[in-house]
């Protein structure tokens, strides 16, 4: 490439930036006013029965003699 296509290149892109500086608009951050609520429903079924059932093929695998 030339010098004259880069300079062409950056000023395009510099104007690009500009333009697009210009067209963002504004951000506004504001609290609520009200309190937030996160509800988590968690379900402990699942891991009591994985425990159960780990501790389950430990107490087999002990006394395969016995199953």
């Amino acid at each position: 490439m030339g010098r004259q296509s880069q300079g062409r290149r950056r000023a395009l892109m510099a104007a690009a930036a500009i333009v697009s500086a210009g067209l963002g608009g504004c951000i506004n951050i504001a609290a609520p006013d009200e309190p937030i609520v996160i509800e988590l429903n968690i379900n402990i079924r699942q891991e009591v029965i994985y425990r159960l059932a780990e501790d389950a093929a430990n107490t087999i695998d002990e006394n395969a003699d016995i199953f």
